[in-house]
């Protein structure tokens, strides 16, 4: 009888001892989820095949896995028929070597996006610091800057030089081979920019190294197309070069940031 007494006193005794321990030990917190942030904001560099764009996200975290967003970013557009050249030998103004140019080319394209956008998340791994993949999407307006180009051309007596920029007037001379001496510097014609309205759409693959962590670092891979509502003149159409309203551009989007 004191035997199974003493059983069931250690029983009860031990019941509360386990009970206590869950009572007082400290709950574990739940790492996997990580810290919920509300914003974000990063800087990135846009590589396509038509140029290259730098510009700023600012984001804002709807929930875990949606990510809505504005951009805004500057870049360059170019026909797909330019390309450099340069004679490497030293012109008649001052015997300097001849910078290089680009035949046929009549404007550079500047281009200014601003767009709304959301990025998708669809992969599990960011909840423990791997890479999270998903979709992005953004739509805007594009504003096109156009510049006119200068070349520096040959005078009349062989000797002294001339900056010229494309006009229907000079086409002949300006597309002269044997009367360029090469291109004007980049800033020459900055105050002569004309505009050129249009819109812009984007569809990429997004992969970022750790989704929910406190700083941004991702790529995207994927199309993207700016319509303008004309033709954008980039080059002088001759010889089956034409000039286009539409461009399609595979690219790969660069982007560090912070989130808080």
């Amino acid at each position: 009888m004191k035997l199974k007494l003493q059983y069931l006193i250690i029983a009860f005794f031990s019941c509360l001892a386990l009970r206590a321990q869950e009572t007082f030990q400290p709950k574990q917190m739940n790492t996997s989820a990580g810290i919920v942030y509300n914003q974000e904001f990063a800087v990135g560099l846009r590589l396509h095949t038509h140029g290259f764009a730098a510009g700023v996200t600012l984001g804002k975290l709807s929930t875990y896995y949606l990510t809505k967003y504005l951009h805004f970013e500057l870049g360059e557009l170019k026909h797909e028929k330019e390309f450099r050249q340069s004679f490497d030998s030293p012109s008649a103004l001052g015997g300097r070597i001849s910078r290089a140019f680009k035949y046929g080319k009549q404007n550079n394209l500047f281009v200014l996006r601003g767009a709304m956008g959301a990025k998708r998340y669809f992969s599990e791994k960011a909840k423990h610091k791997g890479v999270a993949f998903g979709i992005s999407y953004e739509g805007g307006a594009t504003l096109g800057l156009l510049k006119p180009y200068y070349l520096e051309l040959r005078g009349y007596d062989g000797r002294v030089s001339e900056t010229t920029k494309y006009s229907k007037e000079n086409e002949e001379r300006f597309l002269d081979i044997y009367s360029i001496q090469g291109s004007s510097g980049w800033t020459k014609g900055i105050g002569e920019l004309s505009i050129l309205p249009g819109a812009h759409a984007k569809v990429a693959v997004h992969f970022d190294w750790g989704a929910y962590d406190e700083y941004l670092k991702s790529i995207e891979a994927g199309i993207m197309a700016d319509f303008f509502i004309r033709k954008a003149p980039i080059m002088v159409e001759i010889d089956g070069v034409e000039n286009q309203r539409l461009f399609l551009n595979l690219f790969l989007h660069f982007q560090f940031g912070k989130r808080w």
